[in-house]
């Protein structure tokens, strides 16, 4: 099976958030199981040219931009399509699409006001790929809102092509972001229901379209990143305005669990640790304690529980709940905290505060750190993770294969990774709560300290948490059986409506 696999951020060329690195490690893991997967993606300015030096592969390739014969804005937008292959095995060919204007001249992946516009680019610019490089194939990975427009594209410009025609496609939500307009506050004029043309890339009107409900409904099978959150979605609490789309749809929406890859996250042979340690050597797991508690000017006491915040400090997040009950737990209890990550002003004070008045057991690191969140996992004892929502939930995966024991409210992928403890089956993960409340999150972060105090119980908790296998080796092939049922999907469809003479359409 060929597939070309489409995403607005790749790690290591473009590294904003979880999205760059699903499109990292899924690929190379569906590459070992036989697939002939390949990325297209941004060149942006950031992208290093002497570390992933590039050939050319498509020169001026010409992108339509749907805007009516009349309109004097261009008709075609002029790229480059550049390739970087490296010579170690089992590493995917990566397609780069060149644009000054709208890649090269921008420092960042996303933030700018002709968001909407760069990824139409991305998107058709892909098909044109698809029909002028040779490479035909069998399904195209979109992801998120971004790629969204490929979708209706593929499906209304390009319906009868005898190549593109015969793609299947699979739609992955790893997020319900809709894009730079306000949907959620439309107004009724405004409201778009996914099912028109799209209009030209640089009208209001292509401003105002969903790329992201219109990826849901055009593509052949949609998946989410988590089975729980694929049914969250479909309630009004969670699906942003899009859960009655995704009821009507639901025959056609599935969810898999996000992986981890075991070789890059491995506390056996990971160098940003203090000390390398396994499940079946968690003494030296102390080491790290010690080291964190030093780095964050914490009292060094490897008995002492030490919990940690690793993440984006936001409400989505449930930093509320941690605001909400910490204050108590600080006084009740002898613990330690570390939060580590970005925060609003807000957050920022409070947390700020928060260390100054318990010197010695609350340290802060308030902003992006790449190396801080895998030292925190193995050498904290309880991960805080009390989401509002969470499609993925990695951050708990990541914390539970060095060892931290998540505390969690049982939602989307948090719900699918963690297992709620049980003391007298001794089972479980993790202290997992129902209810967003700071009740609800009170006792399982009890539960959690109450636990600790029976080192050999806690010693087998870890244990098992590290134990658990969330590999991406398991999750590939999950997607391969979704490949094989979207390209059935297709088949079923074309034999339904065969194509006609192809009349490419703007």
């Amino acid at each position: 099976m060929k597939v070309l696999f489409v995403s607005a951020e790749v790690a290591p060329f473009s590294s904003f958030g979880g999205l760059a690195q699903v499109s990292y490690f899924l690929p190379r893991a569906l590459l070992k199981r036989g697939l002939d997967i390949r990325i297209f993606t941004p060149k942006y300015g950031q992208i290093d040219a002497k570390r992933f030096p590039t050939k050319m592969e498509i020169s001026g390739l010409r992108v339509p931009t749907g805007e009516e014969a009349n309109s004097e804005k261009p008709k075609e937008l002029v790229c480059n399509v550049l390739s970087f292959a490296t010579q170690k095995k089992m590493e995917p060919t990566v397609y780069l699409l060149e644009n000054m204007e709208y890649y090269e001249k921008r420092a960042n992946v996303y933030g700018y006001n002709d968001d909407h516009i760069r990824f139409g680019l991305l998107s058709r610019g892909a098909l044109e790929f698809v029909r002028t490089s040779g490479f035909e194939p069998d399904l195209i990975h979109l992801n998120d809102w971004h790629t969204g427009y490929l979708a209706n594209y593929l499906r209304e410009a390009y319906k009868n092509d005898p190549l593109l025609g015969k793609i299947a496609l699979l739609f992955t939500i790893h997020n319900l972001y809709q894009g730079i307009f306000d949907f959620a506050h439309a107004s009724e004029m405004d409201a778009d229901d996914g099912k028109g043309k799209l209009s030209g890339f640089f009208t209001d009107r292509f401003y105002k379209q969903n790329a992201l409900k219109r990826g849901v409904i055009y593509s052949d099978l949609v998946n989410t990143v988590s089975e729980t959150y694929a049914k969250e979605i479909m309630k009004e609490e969670f699906g942003s305005g899009l859960n009655n789309l995704f009821r009507e749809l639901r025959g056609k929406v599935v969810g898999v669990l996000n992986g981890l890859d075991y070789r890059e996250f491995d506390p056996v042979t990971d160098k940003l640790i203090k000390k390398n340690y396994s499940a079946g050597n968690l003494g030296a797991r102390a080491e790290n304690k010690v080291a964190l508690q030093k780095e964050f000017s914490l009292e060094v006491n490897p008995d002492k529980p030490l919990m940690a915040f690793w993440g984006r400090l936001d409400t989505q997040k449930g930093i509320d709940l941690i605001q909400d009950v910490i204050r108590f737990v600080l006084e009740e209890f002898d613990v330690q905290l570390v939060v580590v990550g970005p925060a609003e002003p807000g957050q920022k004070d409070f947390f700020l505060d928060l260390e100054k008045k318990y010197p010695g057991r609350v340290g802060t690191h308030l902003m992006f750190d790449p190396i801080l969140p895998r030292q925190l996992a193995a050498g904290a004892d309880i991960l805080l993770h009390p989401s509002r929502y969470e499609p993925g939930g990695i951050v708990a995966i990541e914390a539970m294969r060095y060892g931290c024991v998540p505390v969690v409210r049982a939602t989307g992928g948090l719900a699918d990774s963690v297992a709620n403890y049980d003391p007298a089956k001794h089972t479980g993960t993790g202290f997992t709560f129902k209810s967003f409340n700071k009740e609800s999150f009170l006792v399982a972060l009890v539960r959690a300290l109450e636990t600790y105090r029976n080192r050999d119980d806690w010693k087998r908790l870890v244990k098992r948490t590290m134990e658990q296998d969330f590999s991406w080796n398991q999750v590939a092939q999950k997607y391969v059986d979704l490949y094989r049922r979207a390209t059935d999907f297709r088949k079923e469809a074309l034999s339904l409506n065969p194509p006609i003479a192809f009349k490419p359409q703007d």
